[in-house]
């Protein structure tokens, strides 16, 4: 939200003003005033869930159809200055005038309408979250109740030294090979598509645990991050600056039933990145695309790609905290089990 209302017009207010209309596929919906807007966009949670669902419903309306109206406003000024939807391919360092070296607009995670919508604290109604810790949980009456078409993962991966992204913070806990090695995806999958996100340390040893668990790699997916002016968006690395993150695809068995019998999309994703370890919602519709009415599981999943028809298990589905079992560690242990963290991951 704060980067739309930076880079709003001056006419704003006309697009999303108090008294002003616009009419939805149920109607026309009062549009609210920017102080309104900005009350929503800080709203907190137990005010929304003291509403029915009507008046849910209506809030909703309003803030969805002010957000479009000043998003309408915004691409349609972009267009009459010459704007494009084309990407750029630019060399930064000449455009920036530095050695590698961007402004901060261009630093700026790019920004999405869904971020100031209330309901994107709300699960999908066709999702089932899980909130559990992947390590702890009992997944037996899982993958005997159900075998899964696709699995998406993307493991938080113990880095190899103690400080490996010279100075770059790790805003999350990391797990060891072995408690990615220990996950029951044979159980869970015994034909279908697997999809991986995964590190460059980690690329030999992924490879090599695909043959344990019994699969075989076929393909690769690279995301290409962009910033908000359409150029690399380049973060932290070792030897070479990263402005990639790679998904291997395992297949296990044989195809999952529907599966496309052709080539679908591509094995590029050019989108902006977002979150700490957010992954881009092209990567969902591609598999979506590819496995039309398919099983789907995600592990390691967060609050932020919760979506229809999926299965998403990881500690962070709610946004809420960790699940109270590994609440309940850390209040008597002081630790979550099997998490690690910076220089102590080591150990």
């Amino acid at each position: 939200m704060a980067i739309a209302k930076k880079n709003a017009p001056a006419g704003r207010r006309s697009a999303v003003g108090a008294a002003s209309t616009t009419p939805t596929k149920s109607g026309e919906v009062t549009l609210i005033d920017d102080a309104a807007l900005d009350a929503l966009v800080n709203v907190k949670p137990e005010t929304w869930e003291g509403l029915d669902d009507k008046a849910l419903d209506a809030e909703i309306a309003k803030f969805r159809a002010s957000a479009e109206a000043l998003r309408a406003e915004i691409v349609s000024r972009g267009a009459a200055v010459g704007g494009t939807d084309a990407f750029e391919y630019e060399d930064v360092r000449a455009a920036s005038g530095t050695n590698g070296e961007t402004n901060a607009e261009d630093d700026e995670e790019l920004g999405n309408i869904d971020d100031i919508d209330p309901r994107e604290w709300m699960v999908p109604p066709q999702c089932i979250p899980v909130h559990a810790n992947v390590t702890t949980y009992d997944w037996k009456p899982m993958y005997e109740h159900e075998q899964f078409d696709v699995i998406m993962m993307d493991p938080p991966w113990q880095l190899a030294t103690a400080n490996p992204t010279r100075g770059v913070s790790l805003g999350y806990s990391q797990l060891t090979d072995q408690h990615i090695a220990d996950l029951p995806l044979p159980q869970l999958q015994k034909n279908g598509l697997l999809f991986v996100w995964v590190i460059n340390a980690k690329y030999q040893w992924c490879l090599n645990q695909f043959k344990k668990w019994g699969y075989e790699l076929v393909d690769e997916i690279v995301w290409v991050k962009v910033t908000n002016s359409r150029r690399l968006a380049k973060s932290h690395g070792f030897y070479l600056q990263h402005a990639k993150e790679v998904c291997l695809v395992a297949r296990r068995g044989d195809a999952p039933p529907g599966m496309k019998d052709k080539a679908i999309g591509s094995d590029i994703i050019f989108a902006p990145r977002r979150g700490q370890s957010q992954k881009p919602t092209e990567i969902y519709e591609l598999i979506e695309e590819l496995v039309p009415n398919g099983r789907y599981l995600e592990i390691f999943a967060r609050k932020n790609n919760l979506r229809d028809y999926w299965v998403s298990v990881g500690n962070e589905v709610t946004g809420t905290g960790l699940p109270p079992d590994d609440m309940k560690a850390f209040e008597e242990r002081g630790t979550i089990p099997s998490a690690k963290y910076g220089a102590a991951a080591q150990r």
